[in-house]
């Protein structure tokens, strides 16, 4: 069975980070004014809705989204829940999650309900290092990123630490219906060379290991 783990791009509605573009969705040509086909508009931030983030969101030189390894994009990954801890995903908390033995991707349900007026926990820096170690090439949030959104200089710590190591960034995942534990992710963000993050269509199938 195939779980939809992707936030819908609706105008007005979609959370998009502060001071990027409005997402825009809007009709241009209309069979219904004479044309020959429906076409529409679609205009928005390369990191609207659920998204993925090249290392060229944050690092000047790094790669862009078109240079992401698909193995990464696609293959087992684990669920799990740390709403518990309201502090944050730290060292300690990563090594209480009881990964199994080469786990490569990790996405983090923080919310039950999809709730962006009240986000759960972040991953910390220290967290974010202790999941590498551990092997963990792929981060994924249900959260509108994966550092706290609080930091008073805007600074992006988390996000330094897993695209500098050449980890994959997966942001504002809807999982709210998805239980924790294994499935098998297929993410997919469009083709854009160069650039530095793009929206994605994320799957989970069960049964993955």
């Amino acid at each position: 069975m195939l779980l939809d783990a992707t936030v819908p791009l609706v105008p007005g509605r979609t959370p998009v980070w502060p001071g990027d573009p409005d997402l825009v969705v809007r009709r241009v040509l209309s069979r219904a004014a004479g044309d020959v086909a429906d076409v529409s508009l679609l205009s928005c931030s390369t990191h609207c809705g659920t998204h993925v983030d090249a290392p060229a969101h944050l690092l000047d030189g790094g790669a862009g989204v078109d240079a992401l390894p698909l193995e990464v994009l696609v293959g087992p990954c684990v669920v799990v829940d740390v709403r518990e801890d309201p502090r944050g995903l730290d060292a300690a908390g990563v090594a209480g999650l009881g990964l199994p033995a080469g786990t490569a991707r990790v996405l983090l349900r923080s919310r039950g309900a999809r709730s962006w007026d009240a986000p759960g926990p972040a991953l910390t820096p220290d967290g974010a290092r202790a999941l590498l170690a551990r092997g963990v090439r792929l981060v994924g949030t249900d959260r509108l990123s994966v550092d706290a959104d609080d930091d008073a200089d805007g600074a992006l710590p988390v996000h330094e630490v897993l695209l500098g190591a050449g980890a994959v960034v997966v942001e504002a995942l809807e999982l709210g219906a998805v239980a924790p534990g294994a499935y098998e992710l297929l993410c997919l963000p469009l083709l854009l060379p160069g650039c530095d993050g793009a929206p994605a269509r994320v799957l989970l199938r069960t049964g993955g290991s």
